[in-house]
């Protein structure tokens, strides 16, 4: 069986749904990460949550060491274990939300994308953009899978 290196998708996009928000500060933010996928059901390291929370609350630009910093605090604050709070982890973790859109570089601090609310950010790069690129190409897949197997 040849092997298969290039299973690494391009984008995605996992959508899940959940009974309408009634939760408030970090559990809504942590509620928001599940449903699009940037954390698993069930998943204990949850440090996207603090990170993506961290750059919501603060309103500012603010480096990966503020960011690193800011979640530590609130983790102790919250009695939360220390778990994923490597400067490499949140790195990885602001390099996520990067590839959603929801957040973005400049120079090298880290801000909610554009400065949008997150209800414009969904609108205008997932509903927009990253969705129908993702939608489009499945239906790529849909359509070569029905031509190879009606032969």
């Amino acid at each position: 069986m040849p092997k298969i290196s290039k299973d690494v998708p391009l984008s995605g996009i996992t959508l899940r749904r959940y009974e309408k928000p009634n939760l408030k500060d970090r559990e809504l933010v942590r509620k928001l990460c599940l449903s699009v996928g940037l954390l698993q059901p069930g998943d204990s390291r949850d440090v996207v949550v603090d990170v993506f929370y961290t750059l919501l609350k603060q309103k500012k630009e603010l480096n990966s060491e503020e960011i690193r910093q800011k979640v530590i605090d609130l983790r102790k604050q919250k009695n939360l274990p220390m778990l994923g709070v490597a400067s490499s982890n949140v790195r990885r973790q602001l390099k996520r939300l990067r590839d959603m859109f929801l957040v973005e570089k400049v120079v090298n601090n880290y801000r909610i994308m554009e400065n949008l609310s997150l209800n414009e950010i969904m609108e205008e790069k997932l509903e927009k953009f990253l969705i129908p690129s993702v939608v489009g190409r499945v239906k790529d897949y849909f359509k070569a899978v029905d031509e190879e197997f009606s032969k």
